[in-house]
């Protein structure tokens, strides 16, 4: 079980890259479609690039929750349910 948990981990560490990588993308195309927009030219498939990026930021974003929702689990799974207190039965 924790070598699933590792996983998890290390795929959330990736997944983290991802989005900041994403996040990068998203902030050159946005200054590309600016700087496009200043010298007057056409700027139609920047900005279906630019609906592209932030869509698959997204389903990133949606990725990255389904990996806290398994290490969440995992956690809880490698956790031992409380014991009753044997001293507050009397």
């Amino acid at each position: 079980m924790t070598a699933d948990l590792d996983q998890e981990r290390a795929d959330l560490i990736l997944a983290d890259r991802h989005l900041a990588a994403g996040e990068q993308r998203i902030a050159e195309q946005r200054a590309l479609i600016r700087r496009m927009t200043e010298h007057g030219f056409n700027t139609a498939t920047a900005r279906d690039l630019l609906r592209l990026l932030e869509e698959t930021m997204i389903l990133w974003q949606e990725h990255r929750q389904l990996i806290l929702d398994a290490i969440a689990r995992h956690e809880r799974a490698l956790t031992p349910p409380p014991q009753a207190d044997s001293r507050s039965q009397s």
